[in-house]
């Protein structure tokens, strides 16, 4: 059987080069070999206080970057978390079966909670949530990045411990998927190297966002921090800055680092970072060019509604399979 594969994206900021360098163009990718469902997870964004005009937006835009890099809604199923209800039910009948230990321990609980004066019992419960989506489409692997690594495995402990007390497999204990691996395995904050390039990164000259313009693209480049030295080489350790630049230059260009170190022998800085702003401009220009062609009016919410009536009926079946094994009476469906 066809594996399935699940991944959900936060309408949360802006998304970046690297989300799509480091994620969804291996969607593209992956769509042709897996049932894919791609989620713009929109209640996990209401852990923090949301604009509500700016994540109605935000949402549909993150959906339309979704298509926009490849994803092709014949291929794989594109929907909106809130749109499928299950979501939230099964998030409350899991977190019934999860401890509050377990979600205590979770680093990404401790480092958000502790830049926040007040703290919501959503954002405490977020792992589990996350552990719904996925168990929900009975999912073989899930694409993760290395900060939701121990979220994922939360969504496998949860599943084991069901499975254990019912002594069947209720939920399918997914594994992670793990991407091809690129040079430098991350792409970097422009400003600051040491920083993965976030979508809610609170200076936004450290990211390079799909959908900013040539001229935008061009200043972040010219003033992205560089390393002592003019020499163009990839140096992880002591080069932190160049090679950062170099990850995203081969990446875009499809040129091996060797190939773009022996381009740029002795000639500095001034002259990779123009011709890195060009093959970056030239990268985003046709996902851009789909954005605006999918911001038509009900383009976008015909593929969203399409997605919906594929994933509501494989979410439904593992809810209500849950619920009969819990003892919950029945919905009478018409």
């Amino acid at each position: 059987m066809v594996k399935r594969v699940f991944s959900g994206v936060q309408p949360s900021g802006s998304l970046t080069i690297g989300n799509y360098l480091g994620a969804l163009r291996n969607f593209t990718k992956l769509q042709h070999e897996a049932e894919c469902l791609f989620c713009v997870v929109d209640l996990h964004a209401l852990t923090v206080p949301q604009d509500p005009k700016e994540l109605y937006q935000r949402t549909l835009d993150v959906a339309r970057i979704f298509v926009a890099c490849g994803i092709d809604p014949k291929l794989a199923t594109v929907f909106i978390q809130s749109h499928v209800p299950a979501h939230a039910e099964m998030s409350w009948l899991l977190e019934c079966s999860s401890y509050v230990g377990e979600l205590r321990r979770m680093t990404q609980y401790k480092e958000k909670s502790s830049k926040q004066e007040v703290v919501t019992a959503g954002l405490f419960t977020y792992p589990v949530l996350m552990a719904a989506d996925i168990l929900l489409y009975q999912t073989d692997e899930v694409p993760v990045g290395e900060d939701q690594k121990q979220h994922l495995e939360l969504a496998r402990d949860i599943a084991i411990r069901v499975n254990n007390r019912f002594d069947e497999e209720i939920f399918k204990v997914p594994e992670p998927y793990i991407p091809p691996k690129i040079a430098g395995g991350r792409i970097m904050n422009l400003q600051d190297p040491t920083e993965k390039m976030s979508k809610s990164a609170e200076n936004p000259r450290g990211n390079i966002a799909i959908l900013d313009p040539p001229d935008a693209i061009q200043q972040k480049i010219r003033s992205a921090v560089t390393d002592s030295g003019r020499e163009i080489y990839y140096d992880e350790e002591n080069k932190a800055a160049i090679s950062n630049l170099m990850v995203i230059y081969s990446l875009c260009s499809d040129q091996s680092l060797e190939e773009i170190q022996e381009r740029y022998a002795g000639s500095g800085y001034g002259q990779f970072k123009k011709d890195l702003a060009e093959v970056v401009v030239e990268t985003l220009r046709p996902i851009q060019e789909r954005f605006e062609e999918l911001s038509r009016p009900g383009v976008i919410e015909a593929i969203l509604a399409q997605g919906r009536k594929k994933a509501e009926p494989l979410a439904l079946a593992t809810l209500e399979r849950f619920q009969d094994r819990l003892g919950l009476l029945p919905l009478l469906r018409s």
